[in-house]
């Protein structure tokens, strides 16, 4: 009896790596596309509505992600 599979291991921490760093990428990309800077927006003029978009476009992505590796 195996209790730790060192294959499975390894390719959860790769998935886990590559999915946050497309998450990261993405939000670089959507970070240039907008007029303004999100972080200057939410952080110094309180856009909350601002906010709640770009967790909404966080979670969107990390869902995507997440299937595409699952399969």
């Amino acid at each position: 009896m195996e209790y730790l599979n060192l294959k499975a291991l390894v390719a959860s921490i790769v998935y886990s790596l590559l999915g946050i760093l497309i998450l990261v990428v993405s939000f670089f990309i959507i970070e240039k596309i907008t007029p303004q800077v999100l972080w200057k927006e939410i952080l110094e003029k309180n856009n909350t509505a601002l906010a709640i978009v770009a967790a909404a476009f966080m979670l969107a992505v990390a869902i995507i992600i997440s299937a595409a590796i699952h399969g």
